[in-house]
């Protein structure tokens, strides 16, 4: 088989599934299969695959045909402008995210030296991808699964930053430690009813840790705002990521706890995705 016949074959699997990206999965599998990039697949469709490669190949797309991610067959996941390490204990690092860097360098100037908090930081791909960016702020990135800060500490190591961010394993109920200039936090906010809803990669793979927001989807998020008034300094910023029916209400239970100034930001598809607000 050449790589046009063996793609065209896989596309039509997976669509069967009615994943989302059959033809684009095809090709990243057989790209990873080959240690190759992509386009080079494309510039060569009729160069012929030997059986070794094939068997591999169908190894990672019975994977992919089951719902498993393409970021846990390969293990890794772009990020801003990094690669990150991926597996079931810690979210997959949505591009939308990348909204909260955006909002964050606006913020600091390129010479800053802030006290900085992430909290529920997962990967870790946030708090690293600031202080590659920021490299003279100081971060402690907290979350309440150990699993997730082995992660994230494997991440921060592969990014030469193991001592530039600190990784605390500790629920933010009993963080209690210092005065920050910025928090930052993209935690769970997806209604216990919805999750059943979530597609199959995503409620198969990910951690229901790392999704659940509770009944109302808002519960980790008042939590969070709750700490964050005695967590930040005067005039400190609060940057989250929510979901994109909710800035309404976080924007009244904000001022109920002494936060003003409150935007909320779009991601490129249209619904809202990040918030910042100044405590007073």
């Amino acid at each position: 088989m050449n790589y046009q016949q063996i793609l065209n074959k896989a596309s039509k699997e997976l669509q069967l599934k009615n994943l989302k990206s059959p033809k684009l999965d095809s090709e990243l599998i057989l790209a990873k299969t080959l240690n190759v990039r992509r386009e080079e697949i494309l510039l060569n469709l009729n160069k012929k695959i030997n059986k070794s490669h094939l068997n591999k190949f169908n190894y990672y797309l019975n994977m992919r045909s089951n719902h498993k991610p393409i970021a846990h067959i390969f293990n890794f996941k772009y990020f801003w402008k990094y690669k990150f390490f991926v597996d079931r204990n810690v979210l997959i690092p949505r591009p939308e995210t990348e909204l909260i860097i955006e909002k964050i360098l606006k913020i600091l100037p390129s010479s800053s030296n802030k006290n900085i908090l992430d909290i529920g930081t997962g990967s870790g791909c946030i708090a690293i991808s600031l202080i590659k960016e920021r490299p003279d702020c100081r971060i402690i990135a907290i979350d309440k699964s150990k699993k997730a800060i082995k992660v994230a500490k494997r991440n921060a190591e592969m990014h030469q930053v193991g001592k530039k961010v600190k990784f605390i394993n500790i629920d933010v109920d009993k963080y209690l430690c210092n005065k920050y200039d910025l928090i930052i936090s993209n935690p769970p906010y997806i209604k216990n009813s919805e999750l059943l809803s979530l597609d199959k990669d995503v409620k198969l793979n990910e951690p229901k840790l790392a999704l659940s927001g509770g009944s109302s989807g808002l519960e980790t998020l008042f939590k969070i705002i709750n700490k964050c008034k005695m967590l930040l300094k005067i005039n400190g910023k609060l940057i989250l990521e929510i979901g994109h029916k909710q800035g309404n209400e976080l924007k009244k239970y904000l001022i109920l706890n002494g936060f003003n100034q409150t935007k909320i930001y779009k991601d490129l598809s249209g619904k809202e995705r990040c918030l910042v607000s100044t405590k007073n």
